[in-house]
């Protein structure tokens, strides 16, 4: 009876949201300038749309008729229940692939949500949705070329790489070689996006609502609300090369210490466009690959603080954040500039690629964020309450925003130990938050919808991070923690200073930054005391 009914359910879903994606193209259709664009989206849409009903069912029935009547603390319900997720990851990232495009950016960034959904889902999209991109023919490029840059690409370029080096969810890339001998990237945009973008958009949207109204706990309408904000910048070139130049003239104003450690491609603006992006050619080693760092003579401790630094700096000093830094949007490479040293080791150098989706943090919102870092890194429970409240993550939430900021339990985050945020990395710290994820999933999912949106994708970025940072040490750093609370503090303490500027208040300011970096200090000393007792005890 229960099967008979899902499979109603199930075929109710996916009539009603073909005949949806038939109303939509013939709409398209009857209002379209471009006959001949508008019966494609006919052909396509409804296809792409049957392809999402059918998978968000299928899943959906997986898991209501294979867990139906287990006792989930069972051991046969652990175990049905992993093979369910596994069925259901592969088939999400099935659909992913079919249908490209914006379904790849969900897809990476599910990948990045250890804190709210299993293990399989994460690990199956983070294998394959960074790397595994489909490709556009090299006829679909020539084209794409010829219409932006008025030629074909052996034409404009005076040499043209057929075979593209990567490809994204949004575009791929070329090497070339410019008529004055320049080598460069040459990114150019998936053409399919521009056509079946808003349709994909319109298709996602529907799914998510309607099951949001099957399945009340399944509540991903911010996800839906964010592409809708983020993905018409990030299908223009044209505002990506323009964010480049804007981060790192914040770095040469704003952060000049760290300025010459992070760069990013220069841009040939002549032979760009919205749908066309030629860059400088950098060769480096993704961030992730530590075998290729250590033959540069880089340490991968220093990439993971270089990074920690060079995002840091951006959100809590800047207020203008990189936010898709996964491990394909890294590159490392020596600094070009330095010399080994005496131990034959080189200073690294972060290469930013992929500036399309940024987000900017007014005064306000940068200060609470700071404000809010500085109380975890320093176990202040009180600033961690107050910050979170403002965040909307009031009496209720608090505790459990925290963890999702740090994967760390209630009791672990105010510890005041010295490495009270340090993950491990092994199976049993992993085991806990997954626990939590699959615990507390209801508030997770309420949590998400009463922060901000620019706080979400802080979200995404801090997860990125994290991974990036697993990637390199196995593990979580305490030193970055003790990076992120230096420069959050730094922040805090200037917001203070431009709100008053008398000058007793610069005395209590001053008096202020003398007690932090001596709490600084203190924390590195014991730092250095922790690694040399553990370099004795090996």
């Amino acid at each position: 009876m229960a099967a008979r009914f899902l499979w109603r359910a199930k075929a109710k879903l996916a009539i009603t949201a073909t005949a949806a994606a038939g109303g939509v193209a013939a709409t398209a259709i009857a209002t379209s300038d471009d006959p001949a664009l508008a019966l494609k989206l006919c052909s396509t849409v409804p296809v792409r749309l049957f392809r999402v009903t059918m998978a968000a069912a299928t899943v959906a029935f997986d898991y209501e008729y294979s867990l139906w009547g287990l006792p989930e603390s069972s051991i046969e319900g652990a175990r049905v229940k992993h093979e369910v997720h596994m069925r259901s990851a592969q088939k999400l990232q099935e659909l992913c692939f079919k249908n490209g495009g914006i379904y790849i950016k969900l897809g990476q960034h599910i990948s990045q949500l250890e804190y709210l959904v299993p293990k399989e889902y994460v690990e199956t999209m983070r294998e394959s949705m960074l790397n595994k991109c489909p490709v556009s023919s090299y006829d679909e490029v020539c084209d794409l070329v010829k219409k932006e840059l008025g030629g074909a690409p052996d034409k404009i370029f005076d040499e043209f790489d057929p075979v593209p080096i990567a490809s994204a969810s949004l575009a791929q890339v070329h090497v070339a070689r410019t008529h004055d001998g320049q080598k460069v990237a040459v990114k150019v945009q998936h053409t399919h996006m521009t056509d079946t973008a808003a349709a994909d958009y319109a298709t996602v949207e529907l799914i998510v609502n309607t099951l949001h109204r099957f399945f009340p706990s399944f509540d991903y309408r911010w996800l839906v609300d964010e592409v809708h904000e983020s993905l018409p910048k990030e299908l223009d070139f044209l505002v990506e090369a323009m964010n480049s130049v804007k981060c790192m003239d914040n770095f040469r104003k704003l952060s000049p210490h760290i300025a010459d450690y992070v760069y990013a491609p220069k841009v040939h603006w002549n032979l760009s466009s919205s749908k066309l992006l030629t860059m400088e050619y950098i060769d480096g080693a993704q961030v992730n690959d530590v075998k290729t760092i250590q033959r540069l003579g880089i340490r991968p401790n220093d990439v993971a603080k270089l990074v920690s630094q060079t995002f840091a700096e951006m959100m809590f000093k800047h207020g203008f954040v990189h936010c898709d830094p996964h491990a394909a949007n890294l590159l490392i490479r020596p600094l070009p500039s330095c010399s080994r040293s005496i131990f034959g080791k080189r200073k690294p150098q972060l290469i930013l690629l992929d500036h399309g989706l940024y987000k900017e943090l007014d005064i306000s919102t940068r200060t609470d964020y700071a404000a809010l870092w500085k109380g975890l890194i320093f176990s202040d429970a009180n600033a961690i309450k107050e910050n979170c409240a403002k965040f909307g993550a009031g009496d209720d939430l608090y505790a459990l925003f925290a963890g999702i900021l740090t994967m760390r339990p209630w009791n672990r985050v105010i510890d005041p130990s010295l490495d009270h945020l340090v993950i491990q990395g092994n199976d049993g710290d992993r085991s806990e938050i997954q626990m939590y994820a699959s615990q507390y999933f209801p508030e997770i999912t309420e949590l998400l919808s009463r922060l901000p949106r620019v706080i979400l994708l802080m979200l995404k970025t801090n997860d990125c991070l994290r991974a990036v940072n697993n990637a390199l040490l196995q593990r979580s750093s305490l030193e970055t923690f003790l990076i992120i609370g230096r420069v959050s503090s730094k922040a805090v303490i200037e917001a203070k200073l431009s709100r008053n500027k008398s000058f007793l208040w610069r005395i209590i300011i001053w008096l202020e930054e003398i007690s932090l970096e001596a709490r600084l200090l203190g924390m590195h000393i014991a730092l250095w005391l922790l690694q040399f007792r553990k370099a004795l005890t090996r």
